[in-house]
C-alpha cells in the first residue's frame, strides 16, 4: 500500500471539494460575465466563493483575486505592485523564496529595478534586524515567505510586516505552502499582499487566489475584458473558485492536528538514523513538514529505495525538479553543495496516518 509524503508538492483532491465544483462543471457552466440568467447565477455563485474565502482571511471579498495558481499569484504580486509604485526601484526579497518570487523579481531588474536578498540564519529565518538594515525609505516592496516549502521553517510575519511598515514598504508574503496549516488572517499578519494556491489544500490543479489590500496601487498583468475589477481579466473558473473556498475551509478546520505526526516522526528518524539531520527550524516549522539531509547518502536514492517500498516523498521543491543544481535554500542556510545534494522532505496532510510514518522510519533505518 503506497503512503503518499508529498503534500508539499500536492495535495490529493478532497472527494467534498470535487463535490461543490461538480454542479459548476456541468449544469451551471455559464458565463458569469454574460448577461443572461445562467450567467447571473454563475456569477452569483461565484461572488459568493470569494466571500467565503475573504472571510477565512479576515479580507474585503473585492481584495480577493481569482488567479491560475500559486505561481500567476506570485509574479501578480511582484510585478503588479512594484509596476505600480515605482519609488525608489528596490525590492527585497528572502533569499529563500520560492522561484515564482525570485524570477519575478529579476525580471523587474531588466526595468531598472535593483533587487536585494535578504541573508536567513541557520534555520532558514529572516530577522527584523536584517531586514531593517536592507530597508530604505523608497523601498519599493518587500516579499517575504511565510513558510518554507523546502525545509518547512515559518517567518515571523508580524514583525517583519511590522518593520516594512515603518518605512512605507509594501509587504507581500508568500503563503501558498502555509494555507491550511497556519493562520491567515492578513490583519495580524500585517501583510499588503499575500499569494494562495487551490492544489496545497486539495483543489485539483489550476486555480490560486491572491489578497491585495485596497488602496494597494496595483498594476494587472492579464488584461482584457475587465474582469475581477480589472485586476486580472479573464472568464473566471467558476467551479475551481467554489472549490478552492470549500478546500481552505476544510484545511483550516483540520489545522492542528499534524503536530504530534510531525514530531514523533522526527523523533524517530533522529534516533534510528544516524545520518539523518534535520532542516529547517525544529520549533518554527510546518506542522505537516519533516525535511532532512543524509551525510553518505544521494537524495535521489533515498528517494529511489522508498519509492520501491511504497513510499512518495520527494529530494525538495517540486518547482526544481530535474534540476542537478544545488538547494539555493539550503546553500542560503549555510550548507554545502555536496551536502544539499543529499536532501530529502517529507510531507504530509490529513490523510496520513502514524502507521504509513512508522513503516518509512523502519524503512529509513534499514539504508
Amino acid at each position: 500500500m503506497t503512503a503518499y509524503l508529498d503534500y508539499a508538492a500536492s495535495a490529493p483532491p478532497r472527494p467534498e471539494v470535487l463535490r461543490t465544483m461538480w454542479p459548476y462543471l456541468t449544469g451551471a457552466f455559464a458565463n458569469p460575465a454574460a448577461q443572461h440568467e445562467p450567467g447571473e447565477e454563475a456569477r452569483s455563485v461565484l461572488e459568493e466563493a470569494r466571500r467565503r474565502l475573504a472571510d477565512l482571511l479576515g479580507a474585503r471579498p473585492a481584495e480577493i483575486v481569482f488567479t491560475s495558481g500559486g505561481t500567476e499569484s506570485d509574479n501578480a504580486a511582484i510585478k503588479g505592485i512594484a509596476l505600480a509604485q515605482p519609488r525608489g526601484q528596490h525590492v527585497l526579497v528572502s533569499a529563500t523564496e520560492h522561484p515564482a518570487v525570485l524570477e519575478s523579481a529579476a525580471w523587474l531588474q531588466r526595468f531598472g529595478y535593483e533587487v536585494e536578498h535578504l541573508p536567513v540564519d541557520a534555520t532558514g529565518r529572516v530577522t527584523p534586524e536584517v531586514l531593517e538594515a536592507a530597508l530604505r525609505q523608497g523601498t519599493t516592496l518587500v516579499s517575504i515567505q511565510y513558510a518554507s516549502n523546502e525545509v518547512g521553517t515559518i517567518q515571523d510575519i508580524p514583525a517583519l510586516s511590522a518593520v516594512a511598515q515603518k518605512y512605507g514598504a509594501p509587504f507581500h508574503t508568500d503563503a501558498v505552502q502555509a494555507a491550511g496549516e497556519l493562520p491567515l488572517s492578513v490583519e495580524a499578519l500585517g501583510v499588503q499582499a499575500m499569494s494562495l494556491a487551490g492544489h496545497k489544500i486539495g483543489t485539483p490543479k489550476g486555480i490560486g487566489a491572491l489578497y491585495v489590500r485596497r488602496r494597494t496601487p496595483f498594476e494587472p498583468l492579464i488584461h482584457g475584458g475587465g474582469q475581477q475589477r480589472g485586476l486580472r481579466s479573464g472568464t473566471e473558473n467558476v467551479a475551481a473558485a467554489v472549490g478552492m473556498a470549500t478546500a481552505l475551509q476544510l484545511a483550516q478546520s483540520e489545522s492542528g492536528q499534524l503536530g504530534g505526526l510531525r514530531d514523533a516522526f522526527i523523533t524517530r528518524v533522529e534516533e534510528e538514523v544516524p545520518a539523518a539531520e534535520l532542516t529547517g527550524h525544529r520549533e518554527h516549522r510546518l506542522p505537516g513538514h519533516a525535511s532532512f539531509v543524509f551525510a553518505g547518502r544521494s537524495g535521489e536514492s533515498v528517494l529511489l529505495d522508498l519509492q520501491r517500498h511504497g513510499i512518495t516523498c520527494s529530494s525538495g521543491s517540486a518547482c526544481a525538479a530535474g534540476s542537478s543544481e544545488p538547494s539555493p535554500t539550503l546553500i542560503a542556510m549555510g550548507y554545502s553543495p555536496e551536502l544539499t545534494q543529499t536532501a530529502v522532505r517529507f510531507t504530509f496532510g490529513a490523510q496520513t496516518t502514524a502507521e504509513e510514518l512508522d513503516r518509512t522510519v523502519d524503512q529509513l533505518s534499514r539504508l
